[in-house]
Formats: C-alpha cells, structure tokens, sequence
C-alpha cells in the first residue's frame, strides 16, 4: 500500500516535464508521416496542374462529321461503334484479377516465412486454407466452363 502514494507525488513531481515528453513523442510520430503527406499532395497537385495547364492553353477544335469519324485503313466502318461484349469476356477479366490479387497477398507471405519459422509462428495452415478456396473456385469455375470460348 505504500507504494501507490509514493508513485502518485513522484508523478506530480514531474508535472510539466512529463506532458512535454509526451507531446514531444506526439510531434515526432507525426513528422514521420510528412513524407508520405508530400507525396500525396505531390501525387494530386501535379496531374492536376497538367491538365489545368492543358485546358487553358490547348487547342480548341471545331466539330466536323468527316474528321470525327473513326478511320479504319480509308475503309468506310462497319458496325456499331461500340459493340456489346459477351459475359464471357467479363468473367475471364474478373477471374484475372482475383488470381492477380492473389499474387500479391502470396508475394508478401512468401518473403515471410523463414522468419516465420525462426520465430516458431505456424502461418502454413492459414495460407493452405486460403489457397484451397482459391483452387477450389478455380475448380468451380472450370466445371461450370467460364473459361471455355467455344461456347
């Protein structure tokens, strides 16, 4: 019990100093972030002063139906110009990204896992769950014939 008083004034003794170190903690954790702040503020000052600059200083053009018109080896075009794609070409594109994704959670674990070992942290299991699911919509895919053109 006589500890708790003595630690209570040896706090109050401290008073100012103590609030200063940890305002001082506060500033340093946050000069660490400036950085990336400027990079930021660089990475959206910069796209946006280009294309400030283009639109005020770019040339200003008149409509005209034959400049207009797409150009396809002096041929008239054929078709619509925008045609519709089939859903096939959709699902492909969604089945890349999530595999592409799936790189870069793997990338990360893979330059891990020795110092994972060493450490005697067990991360195996968790990545062999996450890649059945993977292999197993993979498989899934496969036999409901997403990635069959033929069709």
């Amino acid at each position: 019990m006589g500890e708790k008083p003595r630690l209570a004034s040896a706090l109050a003794k401290r008073g100012p100093p103590a609030l200063m170190g940890a305002m001082a903690a506060e500033n340093q954790s946050l000069a660490t972030y400036l950085p990336v702040l400027v990079q930021v503020v660089l990475g959206l000052s910069i796209p946006a002063a280009i294309l400030l600059v283009s639109h005020i200083f770019g040339q200003r053009a008149k409509g005209n139906y034959i400049k207009d018109k797409a150009y396809e080896c002096g041929l008239p075009s054929e078709g619509k110009v925008h045609p519709r794609f089939a859903v096939k070409f959709h699902v492909t594109a969604m089945l890349f990204i999530l595999f592409d994704i799936e790189v870069v959670f793997l990338v990360p674990w893979a330059l891990v896992y020795r110092e994972f070992l060493a450490a005697s942290i067990a991360i195996t299991g968790a990545t062999a769950v996450f890649l059945g699911i993977l292999v197993f919509g993979l498989v899934y895919e496969l036999r409901r014939g997403a990635l069959e053109w033929e069709k």
